[in-house]
C-alpha cells in the first residue's frame, strides 16, 4: 500500500509533462476551433475559412514542433478530406505533384553523390579556393551555390550541394552537438545562398516565369510601341535583379555568422582529413565517370527539357539510371532519403493549392492591402512595403510560384490603380516571394537542407527574419535609386 501513492504521482506528473510537451499542439487545436467557430467575414466562402483555419494550424505546429513534421503533413490530408469534404482520390492526386517527385529525385542523387564519394572532391575543389577558415567557406557555398542557382534554379543546387555541407561538418566532428552551430552555418549557406540567387534570372525560379508572363499578359499590346517595355526578356530581368544577388552574399554570410557564432573557427581539421580521403580515393574510377556523366546529363535535362518532362520526372531518371547501373543500392537509398520531409513537403503543395483555389490566398491579399489606405502607405515606397511585406507572408507558407501566381494580378491591378509602375511593383512581388526564410516548407532548398537532421524548425526563424530584413532593404533600396535609372 506505501507503494500506491508514489506510483499515483509518478503517473500524475508524467501526464503533466506530457500535457506539457504538447501544449502547442492543444493551442493550435483551440486556434482552430475557435477560428471555425468565428462568423464567415466577408468575401470568403466557408470553404476557404476552412483551408485558412488549416493554414494557421500547420503553421503554429510546423514552428513550434509539437508533434513530428510529418504528422502535421498527415494532419493536412486528413483535413482536406473530413472538414472539406474533398474526395480523397482527388487529395491524393494534390500530394503527387512534379515538384514533389523532384524534391523525392534530388534527394535520392545526393544519396547517389554521397555513396561514390563524389561530395568529398566538390568540397575539397572549394575549400582549395577559399582557404581553410569557416567564414571563407561559408561565403564560398553561398556565391557558388547562388551562382549556379541562379541559372539552373535553387531545387538542383541545393540537392547537389547538401552532400559537400555534409562532408565538410561530419569531417570536423561525429558529433552532431558539437557542431551544431557550424552545420547551422554551412547548411544555411546552402539554402539561402540558393534563395537570394533564384531572383537573379528568369530560369531561377517559376515564380520569375510567371510575372514575365503577368506583364505580357496585362499591358502588352503589339500595336502600341510604348507598351514594348512590358516585354521583359532574359537580359533584361538580369539587369534589374542580378545586382541584387551579388550584393546579397556577403550579408548572408555575415548574418549567418552572427547569429549561429560556429564552434570552430577554421577547419583546417576537416580540410586535413579531406585531403586523406581524397588521395585514399585514388585517381577518377570508371564509375566515377560514369556518375558524373549521369549528373551532368541530368542538369542538362533539367535545363532543357524540364518545360517538355517536367524537372521531377528528369530527377526520377536521374536516380533510377544510378540504380540501373550498380553505383547506389536500394537500401542505401531508402535508408538515406528522408521520407518524412518528402511527405511533408507534398502536403505544404497541397494545401497552397487549396489556399488558391478556394479563394483564401485572394480575401486575405485584399483585406491586407484595403488595411493600407488609412496609413498612408497606397502609394510610393509605403505601398512597396506593404506588398514585399504580404508577399513574404504569403510565400513562408506556400510556394513562391503560387503565392506569386496569387497574388500578381492583384498586386499589378493596384498598381495601376495607385499609379505606381507595374514593372516595379511585379518586380518587387516576384523578388520578395524569394525571402521565404523563415519556414522549413517555405522553399525547397530550406527542405532539402532540413531533410539532413542537422536543424530545428526554429533556426529558421531565429535567422530568418534577420535575412528578410536585409533582404527587403536592398530591394527598396534598388527600387528607389536603381531601378529608376533603368527607365521604370
Amino acid at each position: 500500500m506505501k507503494l500506491v501513492k508514489p506510483m499515483a504521482g509518478l503517473r500524475k506528473r508524467g501526464n503533466y509533462l506530457y500535457f506539457w510537451e504538447k501544449r502547442w499542439f492543444f493551442i493550435a487545436m483551440a486556434v482552430g476551433a475557435g477560428m471555425l467557430y468565428m462568423p464567415l467575414p466577408d468575401g470568403l466562402t466557408q470553404s476557404g475559412m476552412i483551408i485558412l483555419t488549416m493554414s494557421v494550424v500547420a503553421t503554429i505546429l510546423f514552428v513550434t514542433e509539437p508533434v513530428p513534421l510529418p504528422t502535421v503533413a498527415l494532419m493536412i490530408v486528413i483535413g482536406q478530406v473530413m472538414l472539406m469534404g474533398i474526395d480523397s482520390k482527388t487529395v491524393a492526386k494534390s500530394l503527387m505533384s512534379d515538384s514533389v517527385l523532384f524534391i523525392m529525385g534530388s534527394l535520392m542523387l545526393a544519396v547517389a553523390v554521397v555513396k561514390q564519394k563524389l561530395d568529398t572532391r566538390i568540397a575539397w575543389l572549394l575549400v582549395r579556393m577559399t582557404g581553410t577558415k569557416t567564414s571563407y567557406i561559408a561565403f564560398g557555398i553561398t556565391l557558388v551555390s547562388g551562382l549556379l542557382a541562379s541559372f539552373v534554379g535553387e531545387h538542383t543546387v541545393a540537392a547537389m550541394m547538401l552532400p559537400v555541407g555534409i562532408t565538410l561538418i561530419q569531417l570536423t566532428s561525429d558529433d552532431p552537438k558539437k557542431v551544431r552551430n557550424l552545420a547551422a552555418v554551412l547548411l544555411f549557406s546552402i539554402s539561402y545562398g540558393c534563395s537570394v540567387a533564384g531572383i537573379g534570372t528568369p530560369s531561377g525560379g517559376a515564380r520569375n516565369a510567371i510575372m514575365i508572363g503577368y506583364w505580357k499578359e496585362f499591358f502588352y499590346d503589339p500595336t502600341n510601341p510604348e507598351t514594348f517595355k512590358y516585354l521583359i526578356d532574359y537580359v533584361k530581368w538580369m539587369i534589374y535583379a542580378y545586382p541584387m544577388f551579388l550584393l546579397q552574399v556577403p550579408f548572408v554570410t555575415l548574418i549567418l555568422l552572427f547569429t549561429f557564432r560556429p564552434e570552430y573557427k577554421d577547419l583546417s581539421r576537416a580540410v586535413v582529413k579531406l585531403r586523406s580521403q581524397v588521395e585514399a580515393q585514388g585517381a577518377m574510377k570508371p564509375g566515377d565517370w560514369i556518375a558524373i556523366l549521369i549528373f551532368f546529363l541530368v542538369l542538362l535535362g533539367w535545363i532543357f527539357g524540364s518545360a517538355e518532362y517536367g524537372m521531377g520526372t528528369i530527377a526520377i531518371l536521374g536516380a533510377t539510371a544510378f540504380l540501373v547501373a550498380g553505383l547506389v543500392a536500394w537500401p542505401d537509398v531508402n535508408s538515406g532519403v528522408n521520407w518524412g520531409v518528402v511527405l511533408l513537403y507534398a502536403a505544404a503543395i497541397s494545401l497552397g493549392v487549396q489556399m488558391k483555389d478556394t479563394g483564401a490566398a485572394a480575401w486575405v491579399a485584399n483585406s491586407f492591402l484595403s488595411i493600407l489606405a488609412p496609413f498612408g502607405m497606397d502609394e510610393g515606397i509605403g505601398l512597396w512595403a506593404a506588398v514585399s511585406v504580404l508577399t513574404t507572408g504569403v510565400t513562408n507558407t506556400m510556394s513562391n510560384g503560387a503565392a506569386v501566381a496569387v497574388l500578381g494580378p492583384i498586386v499589378l491591378k493596384l498598381a495601376v490603380a495607385a499609379g505606381e509602375s507595374p514593372i516595379v511593383i511585379g518586380f518587387i512581388t516576384a523578388v520578395s516571394s524569394a525571402f521565404a526564410y523563415l519556414t522549413v516548407v517555405g522553399t525547397p532548398a530550406c527542405t532539402i537542407v532540413y531533410a539532413s537532421g542537422y536543424l530545428k524548425t526554429t533556426d529558421f526563424l531565429t535567422v530568418g527574419w534577420k535575412m528578410a530584413t536585409m533582404s527587403t532593404i536592398i530591394m527598396l533600396g534598388a527600387a528607389a535609386v536603381y531601378w529608376p535609372l533603368l527607365g521604370s
